[in-house]
C-alpha cells in the first residue's frame, strides 16, 4: 500500500514539474537573437501574458516572481512568456535613457510581434487576448506597447513605472485608449512618485519621468473619462509591512478600465498584501468581459 502510495506522489511531483519546464527560444531581429521563454499552455486559444523583467534583469530572473502566476496558469489557460532585453534592458520611450538598447535603437516592436507571431503559429494562442506586465524598465516596455501597437494588446499593467516626461518620449504615440493598471509606491526613489529623474545603479540615467498622478492621468483621459475615479481601500493583509493599498478606478460600459494601485509607503518593490502579477491577471480578465 505504501509503494502504490509512493508511486503515486512520485507521478503527481513528476507532472507537476514536466507542467512548469521551460521552453527556451530566440527570433531574430535586425541582426539580434532576441531570447525569451515560456511555459506551454494548457490547451489551445490560450490568452498570452509576457512578463517584462526591470533594467539590469533577465526574464528568467522574473520568472522567480511569477510563481503564483504560474500556479494558476494551467487552469486559465494562460502561456507564460518571460522575454529577455537588449543587454539585459529595453529600448523603451525614454529618449534619454543611456543603456545599450536605447543608444542601438533596439526594435523592441518587431520583437514583440514576431514573439505573438510565433506562438499564434506554434501555439494557436487567441490573438485578441495578449496581454504584457512588467516591473520598473519592464513596466516602461509595457507602456510602450500600449503606445505604439496597442491594436495588438488586449491590456497592459505597469508595476512601479512613470511614464516619460513630455520632453523625454521618443514613441510615436497612438494616443489609443486600452485597459492600463499602474501599481506605484509613494515612497518609491527609484521611480520617483511624484515624478522626476530615474537613476539606478552604476549611476545609469534613464532620464525625466511624470507623476504618477499626470500618468494616470493620460490613460484616463484618452479613455475619455472625466470626474474623479471610484477610490477602495484594499484589506491590510500583511500590517508588518507598513505598507496599505488604495485603489483609484475609472470603469464603464464599453470603456477601457483604467486602475491605479496607490502603495502608501511603497518603494521600488511589491506590497506584501496582494501578488501583483496574480492582481494583472484578474485585471486582464476584467478587461476580457
Amino acid at each position: 500500500m505504501k509503494k502504490a502510495f509512493f508511486i503515486v506522489c512520485y507521478f503527481a511531483l513528476s507532472a507537476i514539474f514536466a507542467q512548469a519546464q521551460v521552453t527556451d527560444d530566440s527570433l531574430l531581429v535586425e541582426g539580434h537573437y532576441r531570447t525569451f521563454h515560456f511555459l506551454k499552455p494548457a490547451k489551445e486559444g490560450a490568452s498570452l501574458v509576457f512578463v517584462m523583467h526591470g533594467s539590469g534583469g533577465t526574464g528568467m530572473q522574473m520568472r522567480a516572481a511569477a510563481k503564483k502566476l504560474e500556479k494558476i496558469a494551467p487552469t486559465e489557460n494562460i502561456l507564460l512568456v518571460y522575454p529577455d532585453g537588449y543587454k539585459k534592458f529595453w529600448n523603451e520611450c525614454r529618449k534619454t535613457a543611456n543603456s545599450a538598447a536605447n543608444l542601438e535603437n533596439i526594435n523592441e516592436n518587431d520583437f514583440f510581434g514576431g514573439m505573438i507571431n510565433y506562438f499564434k503559429e506554434r501555439y494557436q494562442i487567441n490573438e485578441k487576448q495578449v496581454f504584457a506586465v512588467g516591473t520598473s524598465g519592464g513596466g516602461h516596455m509595457a507602456y510602450k506597447l500600449a503606445l505604439t501597437m496597442p491594436e495588438k494588446l488586449r491590456a497592459v499593467t505597469a508595476l512601479i513605472a512613470n511614464l516619460p516626461d513630455t520632453n523625454n518620449i521618443d514613441c510615436a504615440e497612438k494616443r489609443m485608449a486600452i485597459p492600463v493598471m499602474i501599481v506605484n509606491g509613494t515612497a518609491d526613489k527609484t521611480n520617483p512618485y511624484e515624478g522626476g529623474e530615474v537613476i539606478i545603479g552604476n549611476n545609469i540615467s534613464l532620464g525625466i519621468v511624470r507623476s504618477t498622478d499626470r500618468t494616470f492621468a493620460y490613460w484616463s483621459n484618452l479613455a475619455g473619462y472625466k470626474g474623479a475615479p471610484k477610490k477602495e481601500i484594499l484589506p491590510d493583509t500583511d500590517p508588518k509591512d507598513g505598507k496599505t493599498i488604495e485603489k483609484y478606478t475609472f470603469k464603464k460600459k464599453r470603456k477601457p478600465e483604467v486602475t491605479l494601485l496607490k502603495v502608501i509607503n511603497g518603494k521600488h518593490d511589491y506590497p506584501n498584501d496582494i501578488d501583483v502579477l496574480v492582481e494583472a491577471w484578474g485585471f486582464f480578465k476584467r478587461a476580457m468581459k
